[in-house]
């Protein structure tokens, strides 16, 4: 269903070719002329995509044409993106070139002439093979719709934490767990070694991960259960990998010595891992929540059962799943709690309250005629409710609220757990750029959490957004991309950090996402029999797959992500696809196991984004990737055998993140202070750096990141250095001695985030930036026991998050001083958490004023 987007493509094409920008650069490489008639050809096409994308569902032959289009629609940002590539290169050769350089160039393939010519043969074959398409467009009867007129509302922004108040009509189904969670004993079964679990089974998007939520902070449950331990379980009941989550999510509560983080654990061999499982329940009594259960070996499941077997009588295991056979194969207690359907009536209680802002709907009777009717064909299904829900809100037009009722959508075939058409209903509401968007959501494994620098990143490399402008980088837009999702209950479990966002989907809505972006995206694992032709974006989520080497059809590849952790790619994965896809343009290489990268790394001139991070073997680059003039992003982040990043990273005038793991004991700053697009700059674990930028100005840099640099003893704060910087993460430092306060009070800069981690004690110099600082987040600060009282200060601050900090006592008694404070979070801080606990706390009064708290237990 790619088609769905067509119509963003065209739009791009022709506002790139409108540019004054491009208009210059096409007229300096010769092309200008055959751009123009090319944009004729596109105008006529575009005219009517978006009536064409409606009817796509019900006409074949319609899609088939449309499918054509795609394909010719690729090939034109290839070629127009080489326009841009000259361009770039020219920029180097001018700024950075030696005369040996452009003698070279006349006698190379590059050479201007040449150039000029084969690229005015492919425009010409393009805008051909678009023309005798195009002609085809009236035998469809087809309207012409210029403008997308679909729209984002927004709303206000939701929190990851469950709020009780939020879920409706399951009173009734907690309650009931509840009960059974707290009998001594369900049954007299004796393979079930005192441990009862209790299955909670019904279709997707039902709420069953919602009810158990509800539970799981239930303060009954909180005060029997000492033990608390919430693990996602999804397609994959590995046996390794189950129980190093169990681990994770029980070593808050059980003190066993140091634990080893979570690569170490993944290198220990099972049985060291069952031990130590053992080891930290034996003796408990445990709550277990495995969430979103699809195995249905029995074997597995024992062995997983026998393990945890050891913790005390009336422990007790909640399983969320799909399957009654799953249900039946785990359950101990007499029946599995079946989730129904919500009723009419609170379905269509839930669907004003995403539909209208609070008290809004009692203005409009008619329009909640209508929700009755949509919300009838949602089958009582949340997910479907809501969604829907969400892309009504704030329009209040009868015609809107009309046309999505009637979608023939809905009378598709469906499975008996399938929704999709309901969702698929939100998508075909949102604007056609943020379709494309979302498809690309579709290239992570279910239940991962995205991180929305790398999917701006992602976004960004695919060429889905905007050019940066003076007012809004290309972070800027994702974010506001993702607020629209979030706008729309696309997204779930958003966690808001002022400056990003970390988040999930929900299973039924990454099903859509593969849905919608299947003849472009692909998710390749040791199940996929083939990958399918012409397939833009690839995602490898598994170790030694065998795909060595790759079909002509594949070559146009543009992205390869490796997303899932510890697995990467081989040196014979590299040697076949990135030589031969020289289109790529995101290229995710993170946990590889090659020693190098191969030369020819520099002809892929279209790649935007590269990322090595955490490989350990590489100690060298070829300096042949500084010729990639369009790159975005270069994440050399722990390569811990790196001994030098590449010669003349001046010349990757593009880059907008770098991010840095060294042996260099100097890192090269005058290269780097002449990347005059550079924003984000990360530069952690170079255990031999003792200085950074004492002499170098940065002047468009707006994030700095140091990390674990143990013997760095200077980094400049101020504006003469850093002039734009807006944001400073800052983690292992053992003394605060090159945090200084800058002295001269015209050079402060003017931070708005500032995130603290492994701090012994919050630095002063946090001081001078009361007027302007936003966020503060403080972060696995294990010793960290007392918050300053000037913290109070901070007149500017709107978030304030805690996590990790176990011995923190507690918050300035004065905080009722940050008036601007909307967002507080303290999240796994044992002391803090018993003093300011929601309601019940005897510090709760000073904290309750403030708009949005998220308090959690530590285990949580």
């Amino acid at each position: 269903m790619a088609e769905s987007f067509i119509f963003s493509i065209a739009e791009s094409l022709i506002t790139k070719l409108a540019s004054l920008a491009y208009q210059e650069a096409s007229r300096v490489v010769g092309v200008y002329d055959d751009l123009q008639e090319l944009k004729s050809s596109l105008s006529y096409v575009k005219a009517v995509l978006l009536d064409a994308e409606q009817k796509q569902e019900q006409n074949n032959e319609l899609r088939e044409w449309l499918k054509q289009i795609k394909l010719i629609f690729y090939d034109a940002e290839n070629v127009l993106d080489q326009v841009d590539c000259e361009t770039l290169r020219k920029q180097v050769i001018r700024d950075y070139g030696t005369p040996k350089d452009k003698v070279g160039r006349f006698f190379s393939s590059s050479n201007p002439l040449v150039f000029r010519y084969k690229l005015a043969l492919q425009i010409k074959d393009i805008r051909m093979r678009l023309d005798r398409v195009a002609a085809d467009r009236d035998k469809f009867g087809l309207q012409v719709i210029d403008f997308d007129r679909r729209v984002v509302h927004s709303r206000e922004m939701t929190y990851s934490h469950v709020v009780q108040s939020d879920v409706i009509g399951r009173d009734y189904d907690k309650e009931k767990i509840i009960k059974l969670l707290m009998e001594p004993s369900l049954d007299n079964n004796v393979g079930s070694k005192h441990i009862s679990v209790i299955p909670i089974v019904g279709i997707g998007g039902l709420g069953k991960t919602t009810l158990a939520k509800l539970v799981f902070n239930d303060e009954r449950i909180i005060d029997s259960f000492p033990l608390k331990m919430w693990v996602c379980v999804s397609e994959d009941f590995n046996i390794k990998q189950l129980i190093i989550k169990i681990i994770n999510a029980a070593s808050n509560f059980v003190s066993t010595g140091a634990l080893p983080g979570h690569q170490n654990l993944k290198e220990l061999e099972v049985e060291q891992l069952q031990y130590r499982l053992r080891n930290m329940l034996v003796g408990q009594k445990f709550i277990l929540v495995l969430d979103d259960v699809w195995n249905e070996d029995r074997v597995k499941w024992v062995e997983m059962r026998d393990l945890i077997s050891v913790g005390a009588k009336g422990s007790k295991v909640i399983v969320t799943t799909r399957s009654q056979s799953i249900a039946s194969m785990m359950g101990t207690v007499t029946y599995s709690h079946h989730l129904e359907s919500l009723s009419p009536g609170d379905s269509l209680h839930l669907f004003v309250r995403w539909a209208f802002k609070e008290g809004e709907e009692e203005k409009y009777p008619e329009l909640i005629r209508i929700a009755r009717e949509i919300v009838e064909k949602c089958k009582g299904v949340p997910l479907a409710v809501r969604t829907l829900g969400s892309s009504l809100f704030s329009k209040h037009e009868r015609q809107e609220w009309e046309s999505l009722r009637d979608k023939e959508i809905w009378n598709l075939p469906q499975k008996e757990d399938d929704i999709i058409p309901a969702l698929k209903l939100s998508y075909d509401e949102m604007p056609s750029h943020l379709r494309q968007c979302f498809a690309l959501l579709s290239l992570y494994p279910k239940n991962l959490e995205y991180n929305s620098f790398e999917v701006a990143s992602l976004w960004g490399a695919a060429g889905l957004l905007p050019l940066q402008s003076q007012d809004k980088t290309m972070v800027d837009v994702a974010h506001q991309y993702l607020r629209d999702l979030m706008a729309r209950s696309f997204l779930h479990d958003v966690f808001d950090c002022g400056t990003f966002y970390a988040f999930f989907i929900h299973d039924l809505v990454h099903d859509l996402a593969v849905y919608v972006a299947k003849d472009v995206c692909q998710l390749v694992s040791s199940n996929t029999q083939d990958i399918s032709e012409n397939v833009l974006h690839l995602s490898f989520v598994e170790n030694g797959l065998p795909y060595n080497s790759i079909k002509p059809s594949l070559q146009g590849a543009r992205s390869i992500l490796f997303p899932v952790d510890h697995v990467g790619a081989s040196e014979a994965f590299l040697n076949a696809w990135v030589t031969n896809c020289r289109y790529l343009r995101y290229l995710d290489l993170r946990d590889s196991t090659c020693e190098t990268l191969p030369e020819s790394i520099g002809k892929l001139k279209h790649l935007r984004y590269i990322s090595l991070c955490n490989n350990k073997r590489i100690k060298r680059l070829p300096n042949s990737i500084c010729k990639l003039q369009n790159l975005q992003v270069l994440g050399l982040d722990g390569c811990s055998n790196l001994e030098t990043v590449p010669k003349k990273l001046r010349k990757l005038i593009s880059l907008q993140r770098l991010e840095i793991t060294t042996k260099q004991s100097i890192l090269p700053e005058s290269d780097i202070a002449k990347l005059n697009c550079l924003e984000f700059l990360c530069v952690q674990n170079c255990d031999n750096l003792e200085s950074l930028f004492v002499e170098t100005r940065l002047p468009t840099l707006r994030t700095l990141q140091v990390s674990d640099c143990v013997n760095l003893k200077s980094l400049p704060l101020d504006t003469h250095h850093f002039p734009q910087l807006e944001t400073l993460l800052i983690s292992g430092v053992a003394n605060e001695d090159w945090l200084h306060r800058s002295e001269d009070t015209n050079a402060v800069l003017r931070l708005k985030t500032i995130v603290l981690s492994e701090m012994l004690t919050l630095p002063h110099s946090l001081q001078q930036y009361a007027s302007t600082l936003q966020t503060l987040m403080i972060l696995g600060c294990y010793e960290l026991e007392v918050l300053p009282e000037w913290l109070s200060n901070l007149s500017s601050l709107k978030f304030l998050i805690m996590a990790s900090c176990p011995k923190l006592m507690s918050l300035p008694s004065d905080i009722h001083r940050l008036t601007s404070l909307l967002v507080l979070r303290i999240i796994n801080c044992r002391e803090l958490y018993g003093k300011y606990e929601p309601q019940v706390g005897k510090c709760w009064p000073m904290i309750s004023h403030i708009k949005h708290t998220d308090i959690r237990k530590p285990w949580e």
